[in-house]
């Protein structure tokens, strides 16, 4: 029963290190349309972002892309292809 907790709250820590809304605010402020967003990604910022959240879209010119929002408290947006 334990380990199952401990599993849960490992979990749980993990989906809230990515901000849907964040990453959907700076995606759109570029230009980007049809947004999904995918959750946390792993390994896809720098140690000092608080947040980095997948996602896929459609760019200005009309490419599909995929990538990564990083952003931190304190601190603006960077998108990472």
């Amino acid at each position: 029963m334990k380990q199952l907790l401990a599993v849960f709250l490992v979990l749980a820590a993990l989906s809230a290190c990515s901000s849907s809304s964040d990453a959907r605010k700076a995606l759109e402020a570029q230009g980007f349309t049809d947004i999904q967003t995918h959750g946390h990604a792993f390994f896809g910022c720098s140690d000092s972002d608080d947040f980095a959240t997948k996602f896929e879209a459609t760019s200005p010119t009309g490419q599909h892309v995929t990538g990564v929002v990083c952003s931190g408290w304190l601190k603006g947006a960077t998108v990472r292809f």
